[in-house]
């Protein structure tokens, strides 16, 4: 359809493809193209037209929107009296960056990713990128009921534990900040770049404590950028073999 040149079902990429759809999600997809669309990274963009490119990003952004509503149905029902602010953290537990790169990693999808392998580091979200985009292409194809059924059923249900991701930390930034309020150190965060990423903006964001800048982290919303700048900031306070951070603030201090 796009003139991807995609390859004979014979052959060993085609194989995976269909063994993927076949194994882990358990149905056949009807339109390919859009599927292998779900999985072709920016950095392989297809031009088609006065500049215009094919990629995941579109697919990606209606991914988002439908998982996060897919998730947050799923919850409302599993945890009939828990409150909104439960429900929130568990949603941004589940659809967080990391989480759904493990997700993608563990169910093979991440194989199946079209991208420039020269600047494999440079992408830290691919995997997690590709699952919206597969998600996005379920909706487009087989409508929200039957994709909420492959989302819940195939594989949340399968390959995450809620429950031990309930009581598992996550909410970093609120640590931290009870943290400094109790040391009495002002815990702060700024956006230091906005990266424009096609279809959507990135932000990268830092974690000032008294105003010594510290760890740093990319991500599609400014939330989750703080969230993910204080994960890897209190993980590195609290290291028992580094205390670097302590030495800065009181360096300052002093």
């Amino acid at each position: 359809m796009f003139g991807f040149g995609f390859l004979h079902k014979k052959d060993k990429e085609s194989k995976a493809f269909y063994g993927f759809f076949r194994n882990i999600l358990g149905f056949r997809p009807r339109n390919t193209a859009l599927y292998k669309l779900a999985f072709l990274h920016k950095s392989r963009s297809k031009e088609i037209h006065h500049g215009i490119k094919l990629n995941n990003e579109r697919l990606e952004y209606l991914g988002d929107a439908v998982l996060s509503a897919i998730v947050a149905d799923f919850l409302f029902k599993k945890y009939p009296y828990q409150g909104e602010g439960f429900l929130t953290e568990m949603r941004s537990k589940i659809v967080s960056r990391n989480n759904l790169n493990r997700l993608a990693q563990k169910i093979g999808l991440s194989s199946l990713i079209r991208y420039n392998r020269d600047s494999q580091g440079v992408y830290k979200s691919i995997d997690g990128d590709a699952f919206e985009a597969l998600v996005g292409a379920i909706y487009l194809e087989k409508g929200y009921k039957f994709t909420r059924h492959i989302v819940i059923d195939r594989l949340i249900n399968v390959y995450m534990d809620i429950d031990n991701l309930a009581h598992s930390d996550w909410n970093f930034k609120s640590k931290l900040i009870d943290w400094g309020q109790k040391e009495r150190k002002k815990v702060s965060f700024e956006v230091i770049q906005v990266i424009n990423s096609g279809s959507r903006k990135q932000y990268e964001t830092r974690v000032l404590v008294d105003g010594v800048p510290h760890e740093s982290a990319i991500d599609y919303s400014i939330k989750a950028a703080e969230q993910l700048a204080a994960e890897k900031t209190y993980k590195k306070m609290f290291s028992s073999t580094n205390n670097n951070v302590f030495d800065s603030i009181n360096e300052k201090n002093n």
